[in-house]
């Protein structure tokens, strides 16, 4: 079966053209930017040899229009679309992409990350140079573990309100 992987332009952290798992899988992957016309290329793909299935990784930086398309895709030209993406920013609030996935995908899956002390992480955040979380600036900065942290929703609030993600942690060790 033939699969069409998509990733976003602007996430080159492991090489353009390429989508990369943390545990060290990859394949290769046509980029997408904001002027991609996704059910064009889909269908032109498909013409040219037959396309099964579609994956759009780093889906939260589609645009409302290519979230349209891909259902387009699935429902014009009967191709199953897969997205993967985060569902909120750093500042809790939720990507465009993300928005209207969840407004008008078929079906949802949540793949479940865990906060460290143990709950489900719903909230991800940011840490500047010094490993402190912050609140403020672009919604998209490119980054990975370094930059990146996902918590539970109180671990969340606290970091901000602490200005620190390791006194919250110390707090929570100290308490076991």
């Amino acid at each position: 079966m033939r699969t069409v992987v998509y990733t976003a332009e602007i996430d080159d952290r492991f090489g353009a053209g390429k989508v990369s798992s943390r545990i060290g899988l990859s394949s290769p992957a046509k980029l997408f930017n904001q002027s991609t016309s996704l059910f064009t290329d889909i269908r032109e793909e498909h013409e040219r040899k037959p396309v099964h299935c579609v994956l759009v990784d780093e889906s939260q930086f589609l645009t409302r229009q290519q979230v349209y398309e891909l259902a387009g895709v699935v429902d014009e030209l009967d191709i199953p679309v897969l997205c993967y993406g985060l569902r909120t920013d750093f500042r809790g609030e939720l990507f465009i992409g993300s928005q209207y996935l969840l407004a008008w995908s078929d079906k949802l899956v949540e793949l479940k990350t865990i906060c460290f002390c143990g709950r489900k992480a719903s909230m991800v955040l940011r840490l500047d140079q010094n490993g402190q979380p912050y609140n403020e600036g672009e919604q998209v900065v490119i980054g990975g573990n370094e930059r990146y942290v996902s918590v539970c929703r109180k671990h969340y609030k606290e970091a901000l309100a602490k200005g620190s993600l390791q006194a919250v942690q110390q707090r929570k060790e100290g308490s076991s």
